[in-house]
């Protein structure tokens, strides 16, 4: 069989969770199926930390084209290459194709339907736009959690639920349990003027539906009584962050907050392994990446008690309503001042771990779409 996968995300140059994604089942597809062809279609270079491997059944096609690529250029080339089946792992699907290719495509969240108002009117009209088609349209869905899966079948009642396949994500399990030596923790954390265990750990793009305003307004208001205590946003800026950004300045607190930027992959397991707490107060997120890579290093998860963070999470983590600033100040007092459960959040989350890899993320995807 002949897979097309698109790819062109890889290109881009700020990493996310869902280029994270594609880039993790490129790098397991070619283990487990040695028989199928894949061809694998971007428009530019790939980031240098998105690049896929090889395998000896890939065949990488960069194809250059200025405007609309997904429905020009990557469409006309699908109509000569005659691929059995198409693969779009982000919101899109070409409207223009052949009937006899099959086509799968996998939902990261809704997070445009349920918060419009935290979307550039621009961004959100192509989101539904793409969107509404690719869902009604493709032979398959994967949705990336029963909570994504509920909210297609909520936005989408036409849609029959077998369509549907629910595959998690997993994490970069080498990455993030490797050893690292002390000097190299040290002079990372210099670099950010950070000390390990004393800061609060945010990981992820900085932007509104992340609601990172709670979470600095709780840290303010704990401050007092952790002196040393710092906190830390690591991530790349994303659409309407600067709100984030003044806030952030305008605190009485402000030379104790960190946002780093754009975060090296090398990098991340020492900021997740050497935080007190990591923290994640989205608002609604189609999976959270983020709350695996914080458990896989050992830190205590606290987490927005909404969308799919419980089902990653699990018993693992502490959870607290998105809208209250008390209510994670009560989780942060208790992770901080409770050592005993410090220790029982880390082993919760050590054995949640199982349940999640990209190898099986892979490997139910790839099943799905040999069979649709």
């Amino acid at each position: 069989m002949k897979i097309a996968i698109h790819a062109a995300d890889l290109d881009h140059q700020r990493v996310d969770g869902t280029r994270v994604y594609i880039l993790n089942m490129l790098k397991n597809f070619g283990n487990l199926d040695r028989e199928d062809s894949f061809e694998i279609y971007h428009q530019n270079n790939f980031n240098p930390q998105l690049t896929p491997p090889t395998f000896a059944n890939y065949f990488f096609k960069q194809i250059p084209f200025p405007r609309f690529w997904t429905q020009t250029r990557f469409a006309w080339q699908l109509f000569f290459d005659k691929p059995q089946v198409l693969w779009m792992p982000v919101h899109n699907l070409p409207k223009f194709r052949r009937k006899k290719m099959k086509t799968v495509v996998t939902i990261h969240d809704l997070a445009f339907k349920l918060f419009p108002q935290y979307f550039p009117e621009k961004e959100l009209v192509r989101l539904n736009s793409l969107s509404d088609y690719a869902i009604q349209s493709a032979d398959g869905l994967v949705a990336v959690s029963q909570a994504t899966k509920r909210d297609i079948l909520k936005f989408y009642p036409v849609i029959k639920e077998n369509k549907i396949k629910v595959v998690y994500h997993g994490f970069d399990c080498q990455l993030f349990n490797q050893n690292v030596s002390e000097s190299q923790t040290e002079k990372i954390l210099a670099s950010y003027k950070l000390k390990a265990k004393s800061y609060l750990l945010y990981v992820g793009a900085i932007q509104p539906r992340k609601n990172l305003l709670v979470l600095l307004e709780a840290f303010e208001k704990i401050k007092s009584s952790y002196p040393e205590m710092k906190l830390v946003f690591a991530g790349a800026p994303a659409w309407s962050f600067e709100e984030i950004l003044q806030r952030t300045k305008s605190s009485v607190f402000a030379e104790d907050i960190v946002i780093t930027g754009k975060v090296l992959f090398a990098e991340l397991p020492i900021l997740y392994r050497s935080a007190s707490v990591f923290v994640f107060p989205s608002l609604y997120e189609g999976f959270g990446i983020p709350v695996l890579e914080a458990m896989a290093c050992g830190v205590p998860t606290v987490l927005a008690g909404n969308s799919s963070l419980p089902e990653v999470g699990g018993g693992a983590a502490l959870y607290f309503d998105a809208n209250k600033v008390e209510a994670l100040i009560t989780c942060l007092e208790k992770v901080l001042n409770d050592e005993n459960l410090r220790k029982q959040m880390i082993e919760k989350g050590l054995t949640q771990l199982q349940n999640f890899s990209w190898e099986k993320s892979a490997r139910e995807t790839l099943d799905f779409i040999r069979k649709v």
